[in-house]
């Protein structure tokens, strides 16, 4: 495997990063007669460049698989908050092809706790409303989940939002949102929650003319006043944002869910969204290291999270086809601080098979042992 033309992290880096790890979940992109499907969480090890496996989420059978559920830290341990239970149906697209489709079977209020370092799993209290395409972030200790959806194949998102207190176990209501939400993102920005964009609209829409408005628009809580405050236009675009992070009370973005990599970051300003001088790189979209000589193929995930002043981009591509299908996983890295040369990547590394991503990846700063 050729090297990349970045140097690999310097000493100090390593250092610097020994402390964090990054949690994703998988699935298999396609059921196969050796593979089971339930999701199996990896662990990057971004100052090792390493993968581990640590196991399945317990609770599952092997045909079914969590979808659209949310993923978030609080110290050594992650929580996999609700989501939708699924089948992956095989639907016809031609005589020599097929494709696999979610089929989703119930939705969930589960609420799981994973000790990272103990590898030990914990229930939690349920979610006071099932749902799945949620919003979720941690401000102050506290979890908070706004929006999503409640039914199976439902049309329309909800208003509902509630917050978690891990100390007490408890999840307790908050006020509704504005506007009923779905796929909408949850960030903390300069100690505040808000909940931004998502398939929206308000509650009294005859549903015939999806309106920008609504779409575009972000609410942020008022906890004093207990109350969700709403604001025009912090989005800007009518589809949902892929993720929103928060670096140094700037947020940054790179993309919507219909594509997840517009080419550039865009950081956000307090009006609009704003290109990063330095942050264009065509190689996210596509492999551009020939991998054993495969041909270029497309990208199967990417998903982002900050440590320090870096966002760390975690990109899947397949090489191959067939059984000989693969994952190849490459970081990329941006340091939103730096003046030139801002981005740098890790030496691709092999995961088995075709991956999908079933959630965005979040990371944990493990304290001292």
């Amino acid at each position: 495997m050729g090297s990349l033309p970045s140097p690999p992290p310097s000493p100090s880096q390593e250092n610097h990063l020994s402390n964090y790890v990054m949690v994703t979940i998988f699935c298999p992109r396609e059921p196969t007669p050796n593979v089971t499907l339930p999701n199996s969480i990896h662990l990057y090890y971004p100052s090792m460049n390493t993968w581990t496996n640590v196991g399945r989420i317990p609770g599952l059978v092997d045909d079914q698989v969590l979808k659209g559920f949310s993923m978030i830290s609080l110290g050594d341990f992650i929580y996999i908050i609700g989501g939708q239970i699924c089948n992956k149906e095989k639907v016809h697209v031609n005589d020599d092809s097929a494709e696999f489709l979610d089929e989703g079977i119930k939705v969930v209020p589960n609420v799981l706790r994973y000790n990272i370092r103990t590898n030990q799993w914990f229930n939690c209290a349920p979610l006071c409303v099932a749902r799945y395409d949620f919003a979720c972030t941690v401000c102050d200790n506290k979890i908070y989940v706004a929006g999503g959806k409640s039914r199976l194949a439902s049309a329309r998102g909800i208003s509902s939002a509630e917050l978690y207190d891990p100390d007490l176990d408890t999840w307790s209501r908050l006020p509704n949102l504005h506007i009923l939400r779905y796929k909408c993102i949850g960030v903390t920005w300069k100690g505040k929650v808000y909940i931004i964009g998502g398939f929206a609209e308000r509650e009294n829409s005859d549903m015939t003319m999806p309106s920008i408005v609504e779409r575009s628009s972000a609410e942020v809580l008022d906890s004093q006043a207990r109350k969700w405050d709403l604001i025009t236009g912090m989005w800007q675009l009518d589809v949902p944002p892929n993720q929103i992070v928060a670096v140094n009370d700037t947020l940054f973005s790179s993309g919507d869910c219909l594509n997840a990599w517009k080419g550039h970051v865009e950081a956000y300003d307090g009006k609009f969204w704003n290109e990063v001088d330095g942050s264009r790189k065509r190689s996210l979209s596509t492999l551009e290291y020939n991998y054993e000589n495969w041909p270029l193929n497309q990208r199967l995930y990417l998903t982002m999270a900050p440590i320090g002043n870096k966002l760390f981009f975690l990109a899947g591509y397949r090489v191959g086809g067939g059984e000989l299908a693969r994952t190849m996983s490459v970081v990329h890295v941006f340091d939103t601080s730096a003046t030139v040369d801002p981005w740098k990547s890790f030496e691709p590394m092999e995961l088995e098979g075709e991956k999908e991503l079933c959630s965005h990846c979040c990371v944990v700063q493990l304290s001292s042992p």
